[in-house]
């Protein structure tokens, strides 16, 4: 899972380092580098991310981020189909967040599933 998060993180900043054109670039970049942090965090402070501080605020993050994903949702009919989202940004936005609580998730799934024995 470490690899996982690695390459997840490294996905999201490169989306955070192409918005630097964006009118809004500032909003998106920091909506990509969350989880970006929360995925090297998994990968490399792993029991951080495992204390209870870390946990709920992970959980509080993942809340944030489904509240974003519904309020970003693409209201366009297929907006998944490349003839939607290559014109229409919103569309763009919308998958973008949701490949970002993609991410998120992504990283609780490796603080809860790679728990040690008790």
């Amino acid at each position: 899972m470490r690899y996982v998060n690695i390459v997840l993180g490294l996905v999201m900043v490169a989306f955070a380092a192409v918005q630097y054109n964006d009118p809004d670039a500032l909003l998106w970049i920091v909506i990509y580098l969350i989880p970006a942090a929360w995925a090297f965090a998994a990968a490399f402070r792993l029991p951080q991310v495992r204390a209870l501080a870390g946990e709920r605020l992970l959980w509080a993050t993942l809340v944030i981020g489904a509240a974003t994903t519904v309020y970003y949702w693409p209201t366009m009919p297929e907006f998944w189909r490349k003839e939607v989202w290559w014109v229409e940004e919103t569309a763009r936005e919308g998958m973008g967040v949701m490949i970002a609580l993609a991410v998120l998730f992504v990283a609780l799934a490796t603080a809860l599933l790679r728990r040690p024995a008790a």
